[in-house]
């Protein structure tokens, strides 16, 4: 018996006859489609295939599919550079004196997690991960200390200095606080860097990006949020001091842009009003 012959009805069953003619019945109507499929296309003088490649299946989203990863560097030299920044605060508004002892400790937590994974942010490690929030937290506390004593100083008049000082003091703490947010951003929208690039769980994204609801001509096939793009969302955050154009989804996403720009407020309405007050002729 060939594939294309109809498979025999089992003897003694009385209910083979129908089930039989109702398996000819739906070949005849299928053989029918294919029939007319082929003059309709025949007519328009397309070939099949030439139609297949100009309509193809939809495609998944890098964003929602398994990825080779991130690069590293981005996030390196974006977090070195915070560390760094914090040379720029004076010693009194430091969390840790001798003042180098923190940015010290904060650079060895980055060489080390550069080390281990150079290239591409794609393996899935519980130390990595810990060591990466930890590196993360200490930015935090820091820039939070820092944050809590140029208030206090500053609303009692203990500040001295130029206005250029107390702008580069506030300007590295607004700096600092925008790499931190866009770190933990970063690390935490759907269970982080790895989590997303293996596509682990399949959770829903925490931020809406513009491209994940734009049309497909209008994205890349192979775009997915990388660091960058929650350095830009912590940017604007602080600086508009709401959301723009990526929207937060779940609550812990709202509520660190909420603290994020409370914390973005307080150091410019304090330094600027400072600021001016102690300009020359102010």
């Amino acid at each position: 018996m060939s594939d294309n012959d109809p498979p025999r009805a089992p003897q003694g069953d009385p209910a083979a006859p129908e089930v039989m003619e109702g398996i000819r019945t739906l070949h005849a109507r299928i053989d029918e489609l294919q029939h007319m499929v082929a003059q309709r296309l025949e007519a328009q003088e397309v070939h099949a295939g030439e139609w297949l490649h100009e309509h193809p299946s939809p495609i998944v989203p890098a964003w929602r599919r398994v990825t080779r990863g991130e690069i590293r560097w981005p996030v390196t030299i974006t977090v070195a550079a915070a560390i760094a920044l914090q040379a720029a605060v004076p010693g009194r508004l430091v969390l840790v004196t001798p003042t180098w002892i923190l940015p010290a400790v904060q650079g060895a937590l980055l060489i080390a997690l550069a080390t281990a994974n150079p290239h591409r942010i794609d393996r899935q490690s519980m130390i990595l991960r810990s060591l990466s929030l930890f590196l993360a937290a200490l930015l935090t506390f820091a820039n939070i200390w820092s944050v809590a004593r140029l208030a206090v100083d500053i609303t009692h008049g203990n500040l001295g200095g130029s206005p250029v000082q107390l702008l580069i003091t506030g300007g590295s703490i607004w700096l600092t606080n925008v790499v931190v947010f866009g770190l933990w951003y970063w690390e935490f929208d759907r269970d982080g860097p790895v989590a997303r690039a293996l596509n682990l769980k399949n959770r829903y994204p925490d931020f809406q990006f513009p491209q994940m609801v734009s049309p497909p001509e209008m994205v890349p096939p192979d775009w997915e949020p990388a660091f960058l793009d929650y350095l830009y969302l912590a940017f604007t955050n602080a600086s508009a001091f709401s959301p723009t154009d990526v929207m937060p989804m779940s609550r812990w996403a709202k509520v660190a842009m909420t603290v994020q720009s409370l914390i973005s407020i307080v150091t410019v309405a304090l330094v600027v009003s400072r600021a001016v007050n102690i300009l020359p002729g102010g």
